[in-house]
């Protein structure tokens, strides 16, 4: 997809300054979010600032995470493109057509109905046809899909929701922020004979994880 004229210099900015110089160093990563157009996941208002390196707010009172947490989780899955990848809590669906550029399949899983509404309009008009999105309880999982290769969480909870890790693959790798709802650790778990290892990445605030029903808006 062509970016605006406008936005074009601020996506090299954010290439250059917010990932490479910050240490992101996966080419697929860099070719993902080089490629996928952040303006069209932010509310119309802030799409000046679609690629300023900070969260911004979407419906819902939820946020689409700033580019280097995006890269920075993307990076820590270490996909190849033939990996089978379950993300907890869509969002904007910025992170879902990210992980659709490094993947085989993406399954995601989102609270709020008007959410998940949103993104696939937005994945449908990037042409996203590896994703399956799910209105549901993100701490459930995704049972039927499963076994996943990879896991990404895109919500904070104080320890991984034990489905979740159930449906994780041998050898598979989890990344999720752990932590109080004032201040996380983000975390890649590698699963090795069905233990958790985990590697600390950086320190990090995401919205909560809520375990229950979906909301239906």
């Amino acid at each position: 997809m062509r970016f605006p004229l406008e936005l074009q210099s601020a996506r090299d900015e954010m290439l250059e300054q917010h990932l490479r110089k910050r240490g992101i160093r996966s080419s697929s990563v860099l070719s993902a979010m080089e490629r996928v157009p952040r303006e069209i996941f932010v509310p119309e208002s802030l799409r000046s600032e679609a690629y300023a390196d900070r969260a911004l707010r979407i419906d819902c009172e939820q946020t689409i995470s700033q580019p280097y947490i995006v890269a920075l989780m993307s990076e820590a899955l270490q996909l190849t493109g033939k990996e089978r990848v379950l993300e907890i809590g869509t969002g904007s669906g910025y992170q879902t057509a990210v992980l659709a550029e490094m993947s085989a399949e993406v399954h995601s899983i989102e609270r709020h109905e008007s959410l998940s509404r949103q993104a696939a309009e937005r994945l449908q008009l990037l042409g996203c046809s590896n994703v399956s999105l799910r209105v549901a309880d993100g701490a459930l999982g995704w049972a039927e899909a499963a076994p996943f290769d990879r896991c990404l969480i895109a919500a904070a909870a104080t320890d991984v929701p034990p489905a979740v890790w159930e449906q994780l693959r041998e050898g598979g790798i989890l990344v999720a922020p752990i932590g109080t709802p004032e201040e996380q650790t983000l975390y890649a778990f590698h699963k090795v004979a069905g233990q958790a290892q985990p590697q600390a990445l950086t320190l990090c605030r995401f919205v909560p994880l809520v375990s229950g029903q979906p909301a239906h808006e």
